[in-house]
């Protein structure tokens, strides 16, 4: 059986959630410190005109060393609609919005007050429709580093590095055609635009990590 600890990430790049395929044992990082530029509140997908970074707001205190399970959501202004629109843009024309689309908005629309809840939530979420196999939990300590035995994939994919960890999936996305095919995305764009069965396409895929 294989353990894997990596960071909580709101919806996952789509190498992020392969890995998630490739463990028996996955385990949520809750007690490191949050980390700017990761995507814990980020996500990536694809718009007409390019890639979109879209970022969940966080209270005030973010730019101070504390912990992921302690970092609250910010629900001033409206950036929940502003990314619900956002997001109904890009995909309004993808093959499985319809389907997907009324409980990926309810999960924008939640209001958990930490972040690690709502990442948690999104996570469940894509667990149940992708039929994720892992036994997924939380840490119950910081560790600063784990036995060999246990593959320690923390703060390793990046907004800064992301295209680095292309996994090789290739699917149909809306606007490719004007924008060519944009790799590891947010798992959302891959569901959206290509179903649930992401396991048939780790065939062919090339994982870098």
């Amino acid at each position: 059986m294989s353990t894997i600890i990596i960071e909580s990430q709101l919806f996952g790049t789509i190498d992020y959630i392969i890995t998630l395929f490739q463990n028996t044992h996955v385990k949520i990082e809750q007690w490191d410190n949050y980390r700017k530029m990761s995507f814990r509140n980020r996500y990536v997908v694809a718009g007409s005109n390019g890639l979109v970074h879209l970022s969940v707001p966080l209270e005030k205190g973010r730019d101070r060393q504390q912990l992921m399970r302690d970092t609250r959501v910010s629900y001033s202004g409206r950036w929940q609609q502003e990314q619900i629109r956002t997001l109904e843009s890009c995909y309004a024309r993808a093959p499985y919005f319809e389907y997907y689309w009324p409980e990926l908005r309810r999960l924008l629309e939640g209001r958990e007050t930490f972040l690690l809840d709502k990442n948690m939530a999104a996570l469940n979420w894509l667990g149940s429709v992708l039929r994720l196999p892992a036994s997924i939990s939380l840490t119950d300590q910081y560790l600063e580093a784990y036995p060999e035995e246990v593959s320690d994939r923390r703060d390793k994919v990046l907004p800064k590095n992301y295209l680095q960890y292309d996994p090789g999936i290739r699917y149909t996305q809306v606007f490719e055609e004007r924008i060519g095919f944009r790799p590891n995305l947010c798992v959302i764009d891959y569901l959206l635009c290509a179903g649930p069965d992401l396991k048939s396409s780790l065939k062919g895929s090339v994982l870098t990590f």
